[in-house]
């Protein structure tokens, strides 16, 4: 027998570990016609027959380009020629989104493919980022200056709120791989004119900063820029361990809101005070603070001198004797 081909053994090896980790289930599987997912919806289908898994690709039309819904129906015929179900999921994407285009599509494509993962039951719906993806995360986060919280990246196995999970099987798989895996196994991907867009700040990472660290710095920069995301990862779910537990201790539900001990807070490293006020206005309003608004607030505790409510979107913050009262506006 013909030996199997690196490329197909590494993404299916992923994917495989993936699936265990899921404690199988049905999956969804978003497919753009890509290299990266349709590797990942190839292996997929390879390792879940095995498992008795039903696979359901999720192609999203988001009508941007030209030619979109063809696109999204061979994609769809792809999969099935694959072994895989397939469903076209077509959006309108919000043109005057505050976040820009990119930020529009992106909500709309999360959005589709949540409500996909509800109907079909799946037990995740799993994405096709690669390392090379991760490593532009990384970077990206780094230019922004938003912490450390960025600079996590994208994590493996994540869970929302409504109990939707996103999994991400390829995040330790190099894009050239996923492209060698599609050779080898007579896939023929779509290439995304966007990919090449350099009015796309991921596009120019992609095209132009890593390649210039990679001949600058030496090989290696992608993964260890993607080991630096996974070590921040683990370092936030231990640091996170420790402020739900403080959190029990200090907070008290207060009128329209939530409020926290001024006490407690001053008594905790800064860096540990700033998580708690960012968790206590994400968990209580649906809101990220950023680092100056969280500074801002941290005053209240810090530098107190009289000074009144302050500002922060979807609430306000003031110190109400020994608290910070959180209400909402």
């Amino acid at each position: 027998m013909p030996s199997l081909d690196p490329a197909v053994a590494e993404v299916r090896r992923a994917v495989r570990a993936t699936l265990a980790a899921l404690q199988a289930g049905p999956v969804a599987v978003a497919l753009s016609g890509g290299a990266d997912s349709l590797a990942l919806t190839a292996a997929t289908v390879f390792e879940a027959r095995a498992l008795g898994i039903p696979v359901t690709a999720a192609i999203v039309d988001h009508g941007l380009q030209p030619g979109s819904d063809a696109v999204a129906q061979r994609a769809a015929e792809q999969a099935r020629e694959l072994g895989a179900d397939a469903r076209v999921l077509t959006v309108t994407v919000d043109q005057q989104h505050p976040d820009g285009p990119e930020a529009a599509a992106r909500a709309a494509r999360y959005d589709a493919l949540r409500q996909c993962a509800a109907e079909l039951e799946a037990s995740a719906v799993l994405l096709g980022h690669t390392l090379d993806d991760q490593a532009e995360t990384v970077l990206l986060g780094l230019a922004r200056g938003s912490g450390a919280g960025s600079l996590q990246g994208m994590a493996p196995l994540r869970e929302d709120a409504d109990g939707t999970r996103w999994a991400r099987p390829l995040l330790g798989v190099r894009r050239a791989t996923t492209r060698a895996f599609c050779a080898a196994s007579a896939l023929e991907p779509w290439d995304d004119p966007q990919n090449i867009e350099s009015r796309f700040a991921r596009v120019r990472v992609r095209e132009r900063v890593l390649p210039v660290l990679e001949t600058e710095l030496g090989p290696g920069i992608a993964e260890a820029l993607a080991r630096t995301a996974e070590q921040l990862r683990e370092d936030a779910e231990a640091f996170d361990e420790m402020i739900h537990e403080t959190i029990e201790d200090i907070v008290e539900h207060a009128e329209a809101g939530i409020s926290v001990s001024v006490a407690a807070l001053a008594a905790n490293p800064a860096a540990l005070r700033n998580r708690i006020i960012r968790l206590v206005v994400d968990s209580e309003f649906g809101v990220g603070l950023t680092r100056v608004q969280t500074l801002e607030v941290a005053r209240l505790v810090t530098d107190w001198s009289g000074q009144g409510p302050i500002d922060l979107p979807g609430c306000t913050a003031k110190r109400a004797g020994g608290r910070i009262v959180f209400a909402a506006r």
